[in-house]
């Protein structure tokens, strides 16, 4: 293919949470699988600089990539499906928009003209689009505009969307909408009107959508894709039905069936006759779905009651299940409800526990309850982020005798402060962006549990803390059976810890739920899984 990219841009419209982002990924999937080199990036309407400082309960969980960016979790569906690495060009905020013309205004870039949103804020989104074409040579390039069109805050990428596609010509682009169809139960029947108008919004802004996909619960007749064509300008065969699916998983699978990416090839007028290779995917979509055995595994954290906020956790609980030919069936857990008069009638049905990454003193107390529990009575645990942190301040409390052990994100004035601040975090005032982020080396002890895992000497994972396991502690720590199985080979940093003579104890600073894919489950979650699946045959 030429060295110029084709585009194709993702909008949707009518609700949000119809999955825009399954939608890219599995479109980017069909045309990987197909020999295109492939990519995606999001825009997001919203004005933080990025998710760093959202509320899980917000924005879902905030996901970090290779180079240390804190990004959309529509980026980890990106990975998981693509086997790609993201980057901070991967994602752009209206915030990152703004922050940059206002930068360049205050520098005098623009010659005392007066700033607007037409042109510099709408030619800065132009560049972005094209920005990432600079890191790799990439046949197509998929953009995901966030929000839904009509949203004020989308208004500033639709129009930039239009001026592009008139910037680069004919064939070279195109849009795919999504939609929802919804089925009135009273009437029997899916309603149109909704999409219509959705579609009708989109074209006042200069936009045309050349492909429809119908979010649907339903199966849309041949009747309803023709009168959808009709009042939406678009060919029938652009008419796509996304039906509701078991898992996201299917989506690739259901997205060829429609012929999604045949249809957008013969739009960007690229002509390929190679079959798509999908084999080890529809294995693992049939493992998936036909588990030999089902285990229970405890998700202990403080925003359970959003799904979103542990996304990568329970996508990688999913690869490593059908690695395992099990069904993970993940039991969310919040923290604040357990104490010793619960802890028992929550725990004792389960076959592992998670405690998750988090921050602030809310439910801490339940979180090393927990951990007591799976200590002493022998249940497969993992600890990521302040989950290896309240394991070792379990273990300083109860084991150490050290009954005051504590993080000092906790307790500044505790007298022994297992888990401390970073000391390159000392005089860290702003929050947004300011943790140790990114991909870090770890090396591994051998003859550790965690080493059985690797099977190598150097890792690299992702990170995203302030706090650190205080290395005054380590060597009472190894002497009483937690032992330090990796450490950053430059600082020292400990960065994994686990207990020998328990059956499967580990404890994470890094977050390994960031690099599980479909091709390549994340080894610490395979291992675990199959730890649960033992315990759940004894």
């Amino acid at each position: 293919m030429n060295k110029t990219p084709k585009y194709i841009f993702v909008t949707g419209g009518v609700s949000s949470s119809l999955g825009k982002g399954i939608i890219s990924a599995s479109l980017a999937k069909l045309l990987q699988s197909k020999g295109f080199k492939v990519t995606i990036q999001k825009f997001d309407p919203y004005i933080n600089i990025d998710p760093g400082t959202l509320n899980p309960y917000e924005h879902g969980e905030c996901y970090v990539t290779k180079d240390g960016t804190e990004t959309d979790l529509d980026l980890g569906h990106y990975e998981r499906f693509l086997s790609i690495k993201t980057t901070k060009t991967n994602n752009t905020t209206t915030g990152k928009i703004y922050q940059t013309i206002i930068n360049k205004e205050r520098k005098g870039d623009f010659l005392g003209k007066t700033v607007q949103v037409i042109p510099h804020i709408t030619n800065e989104i132009k560049r972005r689009i094209q920005l990432i074409q600079s890191e790799d040579s990439y046949d197509i390039i998929i953009t995901e505009l966030g929000g839904t069109v009509g949203d004020i805050e989308s208004y500033p990428f639709i129009e930039a969307v239009r001026q592009f596609r008139w910037d680069i010509g004919e064939n070279n682009s195109l849009v795919i909408h999504l939609t929802l169809l919804p089925y009135l139960s009273a009437a029997g029947e899916l309603k149109t009107k909704p999409t219509q108008h959705s579609v009708k919004k989109l074209m006042e802004s200069g936009v045309n959508a050349d492909i429809i996909v119908c979010r649907t619960e339903k199966s849309i007749s041949d009747d309803l894709r023709s009168k959808i064509a009709l009042f939406c300008n678009v060919d029938k065969n652009s008419v796509i039905e996304s039906i509701d699916a078991k898992t996201i998983y299917e989506v690739p699978l259901l997205m060829q069936a429609e012929k999604l990416d045949k249809v957008v090839l013969n739009k960007l007028n690229i002509e390929n006759k190679k079959k798509s290779d999908l084999n080890d995917w529809k294995n693992f979509v049939d493992k998936l779905n036909n588990p030999k055995t089902t285990i229970n595994i405890g998700l202990i954290g403080k925003y359970v009651e959003l799904q979103d906020s542990y996304k990568s956790i329970l996508e990688s609980f999913v690869h490593a299940g059908a690695v395992n030919e099990a069904k993970v069936n993940v039991v969310p857990i919040h923290s604040e409800e357990i104490n010793d008069k619960t802890i028992n009638n929550i725990l004792s049905k389960l076959d592992g526990i998670l405690v998750a990454p988090g921050f602030g003193e809310r439910g801490i107390e339940g979180k090393i309850l927990s951990i007591k529990y799976a200590r002493e009575n022998n249940l497969p645990f993992l600890g990521i982020c302040l989950g290896m942190q309240m394991a070792v301040i379990e273990f300083a409390r109860n084991v150490l005798g050290l009954k005051d052990a504590n993080s000092t994100e906790m307790s500044k004035s505790t007298k022994n402060p297992v888990i401390s601040l970073m000391n390159d975090q000392l005089n860290v005032e702003e929050k947004g962006g300011t943790m140790r982020l990114g991909s870090w080396k770890c090396k591994l002890k051998k003859n550790s549990l965690a080493y059985s895992i690797y099977k190598k000497d150097l890792v690299s994972e992702r990170h995203r803390h302030r706090y650190e396991l205080n290395f005054k502690y380590n060597e009472k720590l190894n002497k009483l059976g937690m032992i330090s199985s990796g450490t950053n080979p430059k600082t020292g940093l400990v960065e994994i810890v686990e207990i020998p003579s328990h059956s499967w104890f580990i404890g994470v600073q890094f977050h390994p739920e960031y690099q599980s894919t479909v091709k390549n489950p994340h080894p610490i979650f395979v291992s675990f899984v199959s730890a649960c699946i033992k315990k759940n045959n004894q």
